[in-house]
């Protein structure tokens, strides 16, 4: 008997590569704002906006502001910040959206994966973070979206990882069990903390250190070499370097 049935994915930095995708849509839509050569370089922006954008992601996903800002705000005072001014942000953050969804970087082996763990019948699903206007259209860009039987958007259910509500919703909705069930993500603070928290396993994927676990949790995996760690009584969290690793734990 297999350990696991349903299978919840995110999708942005998990298995669309976010990193990449991200920074080609935005120097084109800086391109197409007539803005990137009012920049001294890309580079030096790039690193700027990312950690404003970071940071406003951070207190969205607690709910200490609203979309409204996040979009405005990753614009205004990222490019402020290189003396840039005057622009409707809501309409650059509309085109870098656009731009979003044409991009179809994923990480290496994510199709032949999802369809290895289809041909063996799990159930699969999504559970993102991102503006539902682009989720889906990046997933039919990318021919996801035959792997996956429900996506679950956290505007559309009106909560997000890591908040317990978003995952009560999607088991609930496939009819899934927590103990057949198991979250897959990039983020430590809202996908494993979310699903850990709510009670049910996840994976952590760290894509070769690129994505940050906490140092006591980096420590432990360093000192005892083990593939998971048992962080609760009732759950397991799993690590993987690469997606194509699901299929040795599954």
């Amino acid at each position: 008997m297999r350990k696991y049935d349903h299978l919840f994915f995110d999708l942005d930095n998990t298995l669309w590569d976010f990193s990449t995708n991200s920074r080609l849509a935005l120097e084109q839509t800086l391109e197409q704002n007539g803005i990137i050569e009012k920049l001294k370089s890309f580079d030096s922006y790039f690193e700027v906006y990312e950690q404003i954008n970071k940071s406003l992601w951070h207190d969205y996903h607690q709910k200490k502001i609203t979309k409204q800002v996040l979009i405005a705000d990753r614009f205004s005072k990222s490019l402020n910040s290189f003396g840039i001014s005057g622009y409707n942000w809501y309409e650059i953050n509309s085109r870098y959206l656009d731009n979003m969804a044409l991009q179809t970087r994923l990480f290496p082996e994510t199709l032949e994966t999802l369809q290895a763990l289809k041909d063996k019948g799990y159930r699969m699903y999504i559970i993102t973070n991102g503006f539902k206007e682009v989720q889906r259209a990046k997933l039919d860009n990318c021919g996801l979206t035959q792997y996956f039987s429900k996506v679950f958007i956290s505007e559309e259910i009106q909560t997000t990882k890591p908040h317990r509500q978003i995952f009560e919703h999607a088991l609930k909705t496939t009819n899934a069990s927590k103990k057949k069930s198991i979250m897959i993500g990039d983020s430590w603070d809202t996908d494993i903390v979310g699903a850990l928290e709510f009670g049910i396993d996840q994976v952590m994927f760290v894509n070769n250190g690129r994505n940050d676990v906490p140092s006591p949790i980096k420590s432990k995996l360093l000192t005892i070499n083990v593939q998971f760690l048992s962080l609760t009584h009732h759950t397991k969290t799993w690590f993987i370097n690469e997606i194509r690793n699901l299929e040795s734990i599954l």
